[in-house]
């Protein structure tokens, strides 16, 4: 799987009708920035999430409500984690290899 120059940065947010967006460019514009500091709150909450719903967890007076809008809440995460990866994943440089050489790990 390899990566294609003209292939856009995967955005930490979706359209108004759900759809992906990407922007095309060098990383070190202002959208870029921003991108990176949304990224970077996504994350941090994401570990919030998961302290509250340790502590949840561990309270077994918690209601089915509760743990189902806790659910819910970590979907959303887990969603926004994938796409960061997603993007991450994407953006990293795909590795030169000697024709007469295998690649690593084989």
């Amino acid at each position: 799987m390899g990566r294609c120059a003209d292939e856009g940065r995967l955005l930490p947010w979706a359209s108004p009708d759900g759809k992906p967006c990407y922007l095309i460019g060098d990383g070190s514009g202002y959208l870029s920035r921003v991108a990176d500091n949304v990224e970077s709150v996504q994350l941090g909450m994401a570990v919030e999430l998961l302290d509250h719903a340790d502590d949840m967890l561990a309270d077994c007076r918690a209601t089915s409500a509760q743990l189902h809008y806790l659910a819910a809440r970590m979907a959303e995460a887990l969603r926004d984690v994938h796409r960061i990866a997603r993007s991450r994943g994407a953006r990293l440089p795909v590795p030169v290899h000697d024709e007469d050489e295998p690649p690593p790990g084989t």
